[in-house]
């Protein structure tokens, strides 16, 4: 292949891929808009149930047909206690929170009194979300995409990044990657917390607000306690993310069932079901506040 034909490839296909994102992007806002929920996670969760169906049926050929029946149905069993064990702790993740209480001090404006409200401050379990397997994902696999761009030969240390050679009772060497990509996980999961709860500001809010964590000195106190209970949960969100993560690629491994849907996409799909769920209650809450007015 000359160097002009090959240039002109590239060319063409990173035109192709702006312009698909471009499209997906405004076909997202349009879903945005309506009110139905998160265009871009909705266009996301279609295109991972599309690829479903085939998965079930690889699963399928691979474990059940062929298979005497008793083995076959036994073998059906497991694989839906396992999809829907997953499911369970993805839910149970996604809706998992700690819920630390606030007391508001009382104030006396004339005849009335303002505050002395009991109220709580929630802290998910899983705040960063899917963000840490994604971040982690991508740092990994990026080296042998930059690899895979310039040439055409394998080298050795990229089965060490790539999953599919993960937890290979053959090959049990390249697992060592597996063990890079738990650290990642815990670590984005630290990092993306960091950045999108701050217990200073919350602490310093709660001060100017009258508010009191019960026990705790308002302040620097409140910050150190919020900053040790969300470490603490944080903890427990990574390694639920991992566990989520593991049973595919774990699966991929020792038994070959290769599936488009891992972890990432189970934790994605209840996500958007869960958060699509949650928009559509609360439009139907104004709907029925504003007929409520009406009338």
């Amino acid at each position: 292949m000359s160097t002009i034909h090959y240039v002109t490839c590239i060319i063409v296909v990173v035109a192709a891929l702006t312009a698909g994102s471009a499209v997906l992007m405004w076909i997202g806002e349009r879903i945005t808009e309506k009110g139905v929920g998160n265009g871009i996670s909705i266009v996301l969760l279609i295109n991972i149930i599309s690829g479903m169906p085939s998965d079930f049926v690889t699963l399928y050929s691979t474990f059940v047909a062929n298979k005497s029946i008793a083995r076959g149905v036994t073998v059906a069993v497991i694989i839906a206690a396992i999809v829907i064990a997953v499911v369970v702790l993805v839910v149970i993740l996604q809706d998992g929170e700690r819920r630390i209480p606030v007391q508001y001090s009382q104030k006396v404006a004339g005849r009335k009194t303002i505050g002395g409200q009991a109220t709580n401050i929630p802290l998910k379990v899983n705040t960063a979300g899917v963000m840490p397997i994604i971040f982690a994902s991508s740092i990994m696999q990026f080296p042998v995409i930059i690899v895979q761009l310039f040439t055409s030969n394998s080298y050795e240390w990229t089965k060490y990044l790539s999953q599919s050679y993960w937890c290979r009772v053959q090959m049990p060497k390249y697992s060592i990657g597996l063990l890079l990509y738990i650290i990642l996980v815990v670590v984005f999961a630290y990092f993306y917390t960091s950045i999108t709860f701050n217990p200073v500001q919350i602490a310093d809010n709660l001060k100017k607000a009258g508010g009191v964590v019960p026990g705790i000195t308002p302040g620097r106190s409140t910050s150190e306690y919020l900053n040790k209970i969300l470490n603490y949960i944080v903890f427990i969100g990574a390694v639920g993310l991992m566990i989520v993560a593991l049973i595919p690629i774990m699966c991929t491994g020792f038994f070959n069932a290769s599936v488009s849907f891992g972890g990432t996409s189970i934790i994605i799909i209840v996500g958007v079901v869960l958060e699509t769920l949650k928009q559509i209650e609360s439009q139907l809450l104004v709907r029925n506040y504003k007929g409520f007015l009406n009338s």
